[in-house]
């Protein structure tokens, strides 16, 4: 058994080698389940017993090793406020809740091999996976920064056909890799030859040879349409722990208007700044006042200055009802509550303000998981510039446009992590894509390189430039190929001036969103009707004519 753990061990290192922001990795994530697979074969063979706890727990280890180095700066973060103790057990939360759920699908995937012949194994296996996927996008504890696809986005250069598939076409193709490598080194190292091991090659070499071919040519081969905008990204670089309460939201306000003007020119039309960029001395804005605000009015007086400018930036802001509208509006008496935003704000010379309100929201420091299951979180909230009853958002993402007509995708922070939401902005008329960050509370870490490096995704995916916007972490351009043009030092006040080209023009993807997971839920039921089936179901990569008996049973466990 300790030859199995070595084994967990060595995928686990593999994976974290292949994940970013370790440049031209990537390929390693082609054979990065390999040792684990071999490892779980060799249990299900061996005499042991109890198989299955032995392979969830097996799995887990390599989930929780592979995930804890890459996002070690989850307790960087909560280590600048609390105790290193109490830091430690929530960062166990994101270290250990994907790879329990890792586990559970090798589980599903022992059983499946225990009953069904391997190619219908696989199948359940790759859509247990893509479910797991899924998941981490969907429920209150969201948190899709490991999904397998989002590995190749510092080696954007083999990853051209996102535009078709999105992040998950990547995760199947790296599984469809694995799989053919983990079948043709086993039975190198059995002996046996079930499949022929040249059939096995090439289909190893077509799976890696004929996506990078495609990709490399589309890389080469794209040209953008000219339709030029000029636009301005600012970098104030203002400590987040300290700038609420340390540095006057005037102060900040100067600071923001002094790097935009260093670098704007007379046509310029955007100017983006990063997240919660405007605030007032008590905290947040009440959006129905800000028009009468200080900070409004020298925004606009800012703008006089600049024919078709528009200033994009983050908001720290508040509405007020007379009922409790929504589930996070507070209670403040007299028939008076307020629900706190996140929020990002278009200003233009019009009268007219447009805000939208961050939707997906940092589960455990904007909103709060599960109602009162996890009320113990609460105190956490603070400490992360969030609110202790959750920030309140919107369901739906909402494009701000110009007085010229150009459609910017305000998105915030986290929000950029998922590759459908963003396409929705890009559906509803979006030209190009505007990233507000802060990604200050990591520190020096590869935190916020990941978190730049993810944002190449949603360029390919979508065919729009990024425009990147951070308080602190690393601000830039990225065009519709997902090159990064221009980027900023980190930990460093600055600002970027740069020609980016608005698109109308919809992908694959854009139009049609994440048809892969479709697959996987058919996939899924299949698999699941399969492990309830009584009866034996026809073979599948097993035949008569091109095995003996012996080499059919070597591909089925004990």
């Amino acid at each position: 058994m300790k030859q199995n753990y070595l084994l967990a061990l060595l995928s686990a290192v593999i994976l974290w080698l292949a994940w970013p922001p370790v440049p031209y990795s990537s390929p390693l994530l082609f054979v990065g389940f390999v040792p684990l697979l071999i490892a779980i074969e060799k249990i299900m063979r061996g005499n042991y017993t109890h198989k299955g706890k032995k392979i969830f727990w097996l799995s887990f280890l390599t989930g929780f090793i592979w995930n804890t180095a890459s996002i070690y700066w989850v307790y960087n973060a909560m280590n600048a406020y609390l105790p290193s103790y109490v830091s430690l057990l929530i960062s166990l939360i994101p270290f250990g809740l994907a790879p329990l759920l890792m586990a559970l699908v090798f589980r599903l995937y022992y059983q499946l091999r225990k009953r069904t012949a391997i190619g219908y194994s696989f199948i359940g296996l790759v859509s247990f996976w893509l479910g797991y996927e899924f998941l981490h996008q969907w429920w209150d504890l969201a948190f899709p920064w490991m999904t397998l696809g989002n590995g190749f986005a510092n080696f954007h250069q083999l990853v051209q056909w996102y535009s078709f598939t999105g992040v998950f076409g990547g995760t199947v193709w790296i599984w469809a890799v694995n799989l053919f490598v983990f079948m043709f080194i086993w039975q190198k190292r059995e002996k046996i030859e079930v499949f022929h091991s040249k059939k096995l090659m090439i289909a190893i070499t077509a799976t890696l040879a004929l996506p990078i071919g495609a990709s490399i040519i589309q890389y080469n081969t794209y040209v953008e349409h000219t339709n030029p905008s000029e636009v301005v990204v600012v970098q104030p670089n203002i400590d987040p722990y300290g700038k609420f309460g340390l540095i006057p939201p005037a102060e900040q306000l100067t600071t923001l208007l002094e790097l935009s003007e260093r670098v704007a020119k007379p046509n310029t039309e955007f100017f983006l700044w990063p997240e919660t960029a405007l605030s007032s001395e008590r905290g947040a804005i009440d959006e129905e006042q800000f028009r009468a605000h200080p900070a409004y009015e020298r925004v606009i007086d800012f703008l006089n200055r600049y024919k078709n400018g528009n200033v994009l930036s983050g908001i720290e802001s508040y509405q007020i009802y007379n009922y409790a509208k929504t589930s996070t509006a507070r209670d403040y008496g007299n028939g008076v509550f307020l629900d706190p935003f996140n929020a990002a704000v278009l200003i233009d010379q019009s009268s007219k303000l447009q805000f939208y309100h961050k939707s997906k929201l940092v589960p455990g420091v904007e909103q709060l998981p599960f109602g009162e299951t996890l009320s113990f979180m609460k105190p956490l909230f603070a400490h992360f510039g969030g609110s202790t009853g959750g920030y309140g958002s919107q369901e739906e993402p909402s494009v701000f446009y110009s007085q010229s007509g150009i459609g910017a995708a305000p998105v915030i922070c986290y929000e950029s992590i998922w590759g459908d939401y963003v396409a929705e902005y890009i559906r509803k008329g979006a030209q190009f894509i505007a990233i507000v960050t802060n990604d200050g509370w990591w520190g020096n870490t590869s935190g916020k390189d990941q978190h730049l490096l993810y944002a190449k995704l949603r360029a390919i995916e979508n065919r729009r430039w990024v425009a990147r916007s951070a308080n602190t972490g690393i601000s830039g351009f990225i065009n519709q190929r997902g090159d990064i043009v221009q980027k900023t030092a980190w930990w460093t006040a600055d600002a970027l001036a740069q020609e980016i080209n608005l698109n109308e023009e919809l992908t694959f993807y854009t139009k049609n969103g994440d048809l892969i997971l479709y697959l996987a839920l058919f996939g899924g039921l299949f698999s699941v009707f399969l492990l309830f089936k009584k009866s034996s179901f026809p073979p599948f990569f097993l035949t008569k004519k091109e095995t003996k008996p012996n080499e059919v049973s070597s591909w089925i466990p004990k």
